[in-house]
């Protein structure tokens, strides 16, 4: 490379998998990395679970693009969703503006996904970004607001049932910290209906939940939710989702709030491509997080499938996403070097999930943990990998805060109450 001329890196998307490619490469003074994201703020989503019922903060788990990176000199970060990329003539448009590049690095992330079911998507709600958290949370909160107005048993009793489907790590924490939220945190704060008869439905498709997890830890997780008023449905496949609520064989379980957590979908940007995609809408890549036949194309994290020598993909979760946010940075650093590329190697630090106060499951290899020292690793580990000093510490204060005192303070519905609508929300 003549001596002056840098080369260009478009990044699309700063999750964990983006920025951890970012900050490796923006110590390379050979390289201009122009960063494309349609959100301001970098998202802890791990914790976005607590924001939705009210134990968190959107504050406490993001954090402003431009406050990580924006000081990197090398570094040009614009506000802007991706249209198109062509990948022939080497460009990107976004927001009417276009840039070309020397490589590009794809990690835009996922969304929810409903199998094909996408009209469901009106009677219930997704959590992969901070508006769906609060859209719970406004959801919940109002719910019982609307459960003490009612007036009619039945009624209060459709407002208090919580539907959660997935089984998953998200499915699980949801089911576990809503039942603490209305069992515990707010019971004696209502006069005229008991929370704490609030009903939470976990359903998943699968025979156990926590399908990645040790056989023991999911009946441990299952019989603890279980002790927290939470009924568990496993083995149970969902063939309908309206206004009424939940259809499943056999019987329709009334509810007003019905929170997906059971799949997602690739972001759609990742078509425009023009490779092969599975049916999630992933990426196809090779060993190297390349597309085929461009190496100056890399797909990483939930948009990419990553399944070379492997009996299934990488899952999308955040470790993966970061570990190959590192990797491909690595690999464009050593480009200017005229290394050799050598494959991508996924290091499986492990998988955790909290089921409410005191309690969580992790497992490293045969290591498991359960109980309360799972949920103390979780809380460290948590903390740990979350992005700022400001927002370690923030968390941590207000967790020790909720463990003392068993409240949640975020509870603040953000919305006006409509009369006209018998009591729901309406956005300012």
């Amino acid at each position: 490379m003549p001596k002056g001329e840098k080369k260009k890196v478009v990044v699309i998307g700063v999750g964990f998998g983006g920025l951890q490619a970012i900050k490796k490469l923006s110590k390379e003074e050979d390289l201009e990395i122009i960063a494309i994201d349609k959100k301001n703020h970098h998202l802890f989503q791990p914790l976005l679970y607590q924001v939705a019922t009210a134990v968190l903060s959107p504050a406490d788990i993001a954090i402003p693009t431009r406050s990580l990176i924006g000081d990197k000199k090398n570094v040009t970060v614009y506000l802007g969703e991706v249209e198109k990329i062509d990948i022939q003539a080497k460009k990107v448009i976004f927001q009417g503006h276009s840039e070309d590049y020397d490589y590009l690095i794809l990690a835009a992330g996922a969304k929810s996904g409903y199998f094909g079911n996408d009209h469901w998507k009106k009677y219930s709600i997704g959590l992969k970004s901070l508006k769906d958290a609060l859209s719970i949370r406004t959801k919940i909160l109002t719910s019982f607001e609307q459960a003490e107005l009612a007036g009619d048993p039945e009624v209060a009793k459709k407002h208090l049932n919580y539907v959660i489907i997935g089984g998953g790590p998200t499915g699980v924490e949801l089911a576990g910290s809503i039942a603490e939220l209305s069992h515990e945190i707010v019971r004696n704060e209502f006069h005229t209906i008991d929370p704490a008869l609030a009903k939470i439905t976990l359903i998943e498709a699968s025979p156990r939940l926590l399908a990645a997890f040790a056989p023991k830890l999911s009946e441990f997780a299952k019989i603890r939710l279980e002790k927290r008023g939470v009924e568990v449905l496993t083995g149970t496949k969902v063939l309908e989702i309206d206004q009424n609520g939940v259809k499943i064989e056999g019987r329709t379980i009334a509810s007003s709030t019905v929170i997906w957590a059971a799949g997602v979908q690739a972001n759609s940007i990742g078509a425009s491509l023009g490779v092969p995609t599975d049916r999630m809408g992933r990426v196809m890549v090779d060993e190297f997080c390349n597309v085929e036949g461009h190496p100056e194309v890399f797909v990483i994290g939930d948009i990419a499938n990553y399944s070379k020598g492997l009996e299934r993909p990488l899952p999308g979760v955040s470790p993966v996403a970061m570990q190959q946010g590192r990797y491909v940075a690595s690999l464009i650093r050593g480009d200017l070097k005229s290394k050799k590329r050598k494959p991508f190697h996924y290091l499986d630090k492990g998988s955790m999930a909290t089921i409410g106060r005191q309690d969580a499951v992790a497992q490293v290899g045969n290591f498991r943990l359960r109980g309360f020292f799972g949920w103390v690793v979780w809380l460290f580990i948590h903390i740990f990998y979350q992005v700022g000093f400001k927002n370690k510490i923030s968390i941590f204060i207000t967790w020790v805060w909720s463990y003392i005192t068993f409240r949640a303070e975020a509870r603040l519905i953000q919305d006006e109450i409509d009369s006209s609508s018998n009591g729901s929300s309406t956005p300012n």
